[in-house]
């Protein structure tokens, strides 16, 4: 397990299922902080507290109103920002420890559940990754994903 900075941005994300869904898996793979953006739902609510099972209470936790201000205060800091979203130029999530370092500093974009991350967005980010699909379906629930990519980020 490498030891690097994780933070998780969530912008306009519809479900509070699905906001505290990841405020509990944030906390299990030592996410530092989460970014609650646009329209995104914060704690207390009860349904992000009932599915985080308490997370919302310890894990750190922001607040924002636009996201393109996030993004350019994280590149600042020294995070490579880095998008979970299928696109024509986007790379398996398998491949990320090829083309980043153990020390990086990891800011984590997911996209929202309909419309997926928004093009303008994309290009603002160092690095799109997705994760493979072997079935059917082409995506997965968006917790489901974060929950994917923060075991790959933190565990690669």
């Amino acid at each position: 397990m490498n030891q690097r900075e994780i933070v998780l941005i969530l912008p306009n994300i519809r479900s509070c299922h699905n906001v505290g869904a990841m405020f509990r898996t944030a906390d299990a793979f030592a996410i530092s902080k989460l970014y609650l953006v646009g329209y995104t739902a914060t704690p207390p609510k009860i349904q992000i507290d009932k599915v985080s099972l308490g997370a919302e209470q310890w894990m750190p936790w922001e607040k924002r109103e636009e996201l393109e201000g996030l993004i350019s205060e994280l590149k600042d800091d020294g995070y490579d920002i880095v998008a979970l979203e299928k696109s024509e130029e986007s790379s398996p999530i398998s491949n990320f420890k090829l083309i980043i370092s153990n020390e990086a500093k990891i800011a984590l974009i997911v996209g929202n559940e309909v419309d997926g991350i928004d093009d303008t967005i994309l290009d603002m980010c160092d690095h799109v990754v997705h994760i493979p699909m072997l079935g059917k379906k082409e995506s997965l629930n968006v917790s489901i994903a974060a929950g994917v990519a923060m075991y790959a980020l933190r565990f690669q």
